[in-house]
């Protein structure tokens, strides 16, 4: 491990393509945080074997083992304190976060959701912003609160939506900008450069980080 760089968990369910995004970024020299450990609540997720293959600890807990949400959840604290994880990523972890880990982790829990927040929380978002008929549609990194996708926004990439477009065409260009801004905002909230502030994420860039947001071409 590099001194200085914050020991990152990244929590999965299945495959986990935003977490091969992570983990090619956090083994880059100079990234301002380390991937350790991933993490799945399924002990069959093909992330798992990814993680390993990469040289990063694989661990996982099976949920249905726990009576509750908070029991299977305090487990899940239990082994990122026994590693002593710093920031958690949450990559396709298919979860809901009980409110007891949300404020264990204020602060140094981060999510992505592929929507443009505010806009379509929840499941099925890409079919419903072409129901509603938006013209931007796109990604955001946030903070994880109790409130279900609706922590304070690091970092968002915008997409147009074609004539056409049918949800998993959508889907595919979004994704690869999930993949794109998801290691950015890790970035910049392993280095410092924003820090969750009350209800805010209050950011501290240069113009290096002017594709915190990202409009790409079609």
């Amino acid at each position: 491990m590099t001194a200085g760089r914050r020991r990152t968990a990244i929590l999965i369910s299945g495959r986990g393509s935003n977490m091969e995004a992570l983990l090619r970024a956090t083994a880059a020299p100079g990234f301002p945080a380390e991937a350790v450990l991933v993490f799945s609540n399924r002990v069959d997720a093909g992330g798992l074997d990814i993680a390993r293959a990469a040289g990063v600890e694989a661990a996982s807990l099976s949920h249905r083992d726990y009576p509750s949400r908070e029991a299977f959840d305090r487990a899940v604290d239990a082994v990122l304190v026994a590693r002593g994880i710093d920031l958690v990523c949450l990559a396709g972890f298919m979860r809901v976060v009980s409110p007891w880990l949300c404020e264990r982790w204020l602060g140094r829990m981060i999510s992505i959701h592929p929507a443009l927040l505010p806009a379509f929380k929840g499941l099925d978002t890409h079919a419903r912003a072409l129901d509603e008929g938006v013209k931007i549609h796109g990604a955001s990194v946030h903070y994880v609160v109790p409130e279900l996708d609706a922590g304070p926004i690091i970092a968002q990439a915008a997409v147009p939506v074609l004539d056409g477009d049918t949800p998993d065409a959508l889907a595919a260009r979004v994704l690869r900008q999930e993949h794109i801004i998801y290691p950015r905002a890790l970035a910049m909230v392993a280095s410092g450069r924003v820090r969750l502030e009350g209800a805010r994420a209050v950011s501290r860039l240069d113009t290096s980080d002017s594709a915190a947001l990202t409009v790409p071409d079609a």
